[in-house]
This record gives structure tokens, sequence and C-alpha cells, in this order.
């Protein structure tokens, strides 16, 4: 009997083993789809803070809430299902789709380079006077309706990201992975939005703090910093997040230029990080890297140049045509 019993114990740590080395496995293959996807998260959480400009405080919340539950919707239960699907039918299809997102991601982030440089032409094309919606819909539910739609291309680049991060194996830790992934992005992404939207309702309670002492001063030199600093952060924010979805689309296009096109593209931006890195042997990796990125920014903006005449030209004018031919 004790030595059955003792063969049982050893049976069950054996098999607490293998469930903490799959529970270590997922939690990095989460925090390195989590760190892939980075360049989206940031994009998504400088956009979404335009999205209550404009309405009482005491809204912002409640929109920034409704827009995170469509988020976390979009993630749980439209793609991540469409994800595990392509990944055990159709791996092959991947990368093509996550090509073609990192082509709207250059085209997205290139537009408003464009926009920032030529602010009356970037977007001519989608200028055109929208229909009044007929329903009685608020304006609320529109801007969260709007919010949710353009958070969907968001998230989906995220779930292609993470799923292309994720390495061939049990459809289950796949699952498990991007459900993470998802939840954790969706709940830092609308977080940091939360309170980026309510710091100036913050720091003006703060400038308004009505202490005479040296602490009382402090505070309301912090809440003044606060309310005239936001707008600069989310300046910067918003720059930053241009960028990374330049840097992020052509990084993709790139990785499927070295999968589907000739070896030598892959094998010039390897040997560009390698040199650079040898110039500067104390931080390779991080001259490295920067190369890489810069490489992949180039190629960004590249293919966004190519991107935006095709989409104001083409693909809009299409739309409309197609859009006016439907019955009313």
């Amino acid at each position: 009997m004790s030595a059955g019993l003792i063969g049982l114990l050893d049976d069950i740590a054996a098999i607490a083993k293998v469930a903490a080395a799959s529970l270590d496995d997922v939690a990095g293959q989460t925090a390195k789809a989590g760190a892939k996807a980075a360049g989206v998260v940031i994009d998504d959480a400088a956009v979404t803070p335009n999205y209550v400009i404009g309405f009482a405080s005491k809204r912002e919340l409640p929109i920034v809430g409704k827009i995170a539950v469509g988020s976390l919707r979009n993630k749980l239960l439209i793609l991540l299902p469409i994800a595990l699907l392509l990944g055990y039918f159709l791996p092959a299809a991947v990368t093509p789709l996550l090509m073609l997102g990192g082509a709207f991601l250059c085209y997205e982030g290139t537009e408003k380079v464009l926009e920032a440089v030529m602010p009356h032409d970037a977007r001519h094309h989608e200028a055109q006077p929208q229909p009044i919606a007929l329903n009685a819909r608020s304006v609320e539910d529109e801007k969260v309706a709007s919010a949710i739609k353009t958070d969907f291309i968001l998230s989906a680049e995220i779930m292609a990201i993470t799923l292309a991060a994720v390495p061939a194996g049990s459809i289950w830790t796949q699952a498990l992975v991007l459900a993470l992934v998802a939840i954790f992005i969706t709940v830092g992404v609308y977080g940091v939005v939360a309170l980026i939207v309510k710091a100036d309702d913050v720091g003006l309670a703060l400038a308004r703090y009505d202490g005479a002492s040296l602490i009382g001063g402090g505070i309301r030199l912090l809440g003044r910093a606060l309310v005239r600093g936001m707008p600069v952060f989310l300046a910067v924010l918003s720059t930053i997040g241009t960028a990374a979805m330049i840097w992020v689309g052509g990084g993709i296009i790139l990785h499927g230029i070295e999968q589907y096109g000739p070896p030598v593209v892959g094998h010039t931006v390897h040997a560009a990080t390698e040199a650079a890195a040898h110039l500067l042997p104390s931080i390779a990796g991080t001259v490295g890297w920067a190369v890489e990125a810069a490489i992949s920014g180039i190629i960004g903006l590249l293919v966004g140049a190519v991107a935006t005449p095709a989409v104001t030209y083409g693909l809009s004018p299409l739309w409309k045509r197609l859009k006016r031919s439907q019955p009313t």
C-alpha cells in the first residue's frame, strides 16, 4: 500500500511538473506574441481617445467601457475562431493575410504622415458628405460603433500577428494564447485610454486644491502640469503610434518577402544589421534592432506610398459606386 501511494504521489508530481511547464510555455508565448503586436497596440491607444472628444466628462468612461467591450467581443467571439480555423485548415494563408494587414497598416500610417504634411489633401477621398443616419441612434452610439469598427481592423492585425508568433502545436494552446493576448491587450489598452481621457479632469481638480501649505502648492503645480501637458502627450503618443504602424507594417511585409520573395532581400537586411552590430559591439543587439526597424520603416513608407494612390483613385471610388448602386 505504501509503495503504491508513493508511486501515485510520484505520478501526481510528474503531472504537476508537466502542467507547470505547459503554463510557463503558454505564458512565454503570450508575452512574445504580445510584444510583437506592440506597434498596433500603441496606435490603438493613440487613436481611441479621439472618440470621446466633445462629450461630457461623465460620459467619457462609459464610452471607453463600451468600446472596450466591443473590442473584446471582436477578438474573442469573431477573430479568435477565425484565426484558429485558418491556422488549422489553411495555415499557408496566414502569412499572405498578415501581409495584407501589414499593407493596411503602412497605408494608414503613411496617410497620417501625409495628413500632417498636407492636411487639406491627405483625406480628400474621404471628405465626401456622409448620409445622415435615418435611425434613432444617438451621436454617442454612432461614435462607439465607429470606434469598434476601427478597432476591429486593428484587432484583426493583433490576432494575426499573435497567431503567426505562436509555434505550431496544440490548438488548445494556440486558443489559450490568443485569448490571453486578446484579454491582456484589451484591458491594457483601454485601461491606459481611460487614464488618458480622465487625466485632464484629475489635473483640473488638483489645480483647484486650496491647501495653503508647500505640499498644496506642489499639488496645484502638478495639476496645472497635467492640464497643460496632456495635449502634448497625446500629440507625442499619436506620432509614436503612426511610426509604430509604419514600422510594424513594413516589418510584416519584409518577413513575408523573405518567405516568398528572392532570398537576396533577407540576406541584405541581415548583412546590414550584422554590419551595424559589429561597429558597436557593446550595444550590438540594440543597434541591430534599430537598423532592422529603420529598414522596416522605409519599406512601410514605400508600401504606403504605393497603397495611398491605389486606394484614393481605385478602391475608394469603386467602393462609392458599389454603395450608390445598392437599393435604398
